[in-house]
């Protein structure tokens, strides 16, 4: 990808310097991919704009049932695309989880003749045909959340550090509850093989949990992060297995939930973990049937993707803070969060009004958000 970068650059500074621009600024008037209806879209989103600007940027997202998408990911990204260049516009797009559709999302825009594509896939290993469309119209991609080859620029969490943590937190949960991690077996209800990200956890988690002497007797990849998904496979365990868990990993918060169903209905009371610091998995925290959860601060990388969004479209290199298999690349940091330190994560990202509702609300005050 480096010479075809180059050759994106040399080619994109060339038509700046005779727009005259004092930031490198792509000017192509088009109607953008957000325009349009259909691909399993209802309606262009709002925050898209159909007319004529100097830079056209492509955002596309892989699915809503995972919350911070719609609510964090999509408005802060772009919040600092505006910041970046005021005349950018956004197109975005959301896959609803199915990697045919993202396809027909990305191609749309490569037709456009976007500037830059900003894109989280549904499916990592399925996305090389659309990368070399973009290729072929020089148009730079960058690797939002999860990794694949040939973009241009990455970031996201340093995802098997997201692991450690999160199989650290299991290890700390049943320490809590006085419970030797060797007691007993440990369940993994990892996410969605198709995931990239999902790989890391795992291997994070793994790596904690057997360097502490922990027998994994049983694990499952969740089919689309699907919560249900989850509730089912814990609830064939719990009928065929001898022995019952004494911690279930689950790699986010919307599988802790699924799993927390079926324990509840078995009456069995194992630690679990989650991830992405979720209203119901932060509830459940509270109400003591989830031990931890991950923080991840998503408005740093949104301002990171846009900000290389930008310098991309402009013919710039975004330089990065590290290189992740050879591309730049920018990793925020994350966080365990327990109930002991859920009001410390308070803020423009979680309010404590989402939380703190009907029985959680005296919850929330012995714990102290506010």
């Amino acid at each position: 990808m480096t010479h075809n970068l180059q050759s994106r650059n040399k080619q994109s500074r060339k038509r700046f310097a005779l727009l005259g621009a004092s930031v490198a600024i792509g000017a192509l008037a088009l109607s953008g991919c957000g325009s349009q209806k259909g691909q399993g879209n209802e309606e262009a989103d709002s925050g898209s704009s159909s007319g004529d600007g100097d830079v056209t940027i492509a955002l596309l997202l892989p699915e809503s049932k995972t919350t911070r998408y719609e609510s964090l990911d999509k408005p802060n990204f772009e919040k600092y695309v505006k910041e970046a260049n005021p005349d950018a516009k956004v197109e975005y797009r959301n896959a609803n989880q199915d990697a045919t559709q993202q396809q027909q999302q990305f191609e749309a825009a490569v037709t456009e003749g976007v500037d830059a594509i900003v894109l989280d896939p549904v499916d990592a290993s399925a996305v090389a045909s659309s990368l070399s469309k973009a290729e072929a119209k020089k148009i730079p991609v960058i690797a939002y959340d999860r990794f694949f080859d040939g973009a241009d620029y990455y970031t996201s969490f340093d995802n098997k550090k997201i692991g450690n943590l999160q199989g650290q937190a299991v290890l700390d949960g049943l320490k809590a509850k006085k419970v030797d991690p060797k007691s007993g077996p440990v369940w993994m209800v990892n996410g969605d093989p198709k995931d990239p990200n999902a790989a890391d956890f795992k291997a994070g988690a793994e790596e904690t949990l057997k360097k502490a002497g922990v027998d994994i007797a049983a694990s499952h990849d969740t089919l689309d992060w699907n919560p249900d998904d989850a509730r089912q496979w814990v609830e064939g365990q719990l009928q065929s297995s001898d022995k019952k868990p004494i911690a279930i990993y689950s790699a986010n918060d919307g599988t802790a939930g699924g799993v927390i169903a079926a324990t509840k209905k078995a009456k069995d009371e194992p630690v679990v973990t989650g991830q992405d610091a979720e209203v119901d998995g932060l509830q459940n925290i509270l109400k003591g049937d989830q031990y931890a959860t991950i923080y991840k601060s998503i408005p740093p990388q949104a301002e990171f993707a846009a900000k290389a969004a930008v310098a991309l479209a402009g013919g710039e290199d975004p330089k990065g803070s590290t290189t992740y298999k050879d591309t730049p690349t920018d990793f925020v940091e994350a966080k365990v969060v327990t109930k002991d330190t859920i009001k410390d994560i308070v803020g423009d990202q979680i309010k404590a009004s989402d939380i703190c509702t009907g029985d959680v609300k005296k919850l929330c005050d012995d714990a102290g958000v506010k």
